[in-house]
């Protein structure tokens, strides 16, 4: 892509953009305040967070039973048959066998940061659900007059300023 293209494309991108704000309001459609679109809105189901859970968690399961976790393979004993097969290399002056065993320690260094985000992921969004529904129960409770009814924008906009 040459320079001014890019530029032309930036120019394009910023005239698009809408300049105006509106306050004390929300529209009538729930929408963003762009006629018809609601892709400005970050809309997040619980049922979708718990279905990307879910799945890092399967995700999380598969790996750690599958994958060959610091050469741990059918070998004998403690030691994995890669790791075997390294220092046989090795024992008989073959840089083969150094560089297997490199290869199995950056494998399973990999292989633990995934299984480490796939838990993160999981943890964290049964996490955000859990707080979320604790804080959307928190703020129905604390936005109410005394006789149930919801506070105005114009007085909630009072403990900004």
């Amino acid at each position: 892509m040459a320079w001014d293209e890019w530029e032309k494309l930036k120019t394009r991108a910023a005239e698009r953009q809408s300049t105006g704000m509106r306050l004390n309001h929300v529209d009538p459609d729930g929408g963003s305040g762009n006629a018809g679109d609601s892709s400005g809105d970050l809309v997040a189901h619980t049922d979708d967070l718990g279905a990307v859970g879910h799945e890092a968690y399967i995700l999380w399961d598969g790996i750690r039973s599958e994958a060959d976790i610091a050469g741990a393979g059918a070998g004998k004993g403690d030691t994995g048959s890669t790791m075997q097969a390294a220092a046989a290399l090795k024992s008989h002056g073959f840089a083969t066998g150094g560089a297997l065993e490199t290869t199995v320690s950056v494998w399973t260094t990999q292989v633990k940061s995934v299984l480490q985000a796939c838990a993160h992921i999981s943890n964290h969004l049964d996490y955000t659900k859990a707080r979320h529904s604790a804080d959307d129960a928190q703020i129905s409770a604390e936005l109410r007059r005394r006789d149930g009814s919801a506070v105005s924008v114009s007085a909630l906009n009072g403990y900004f300023t």
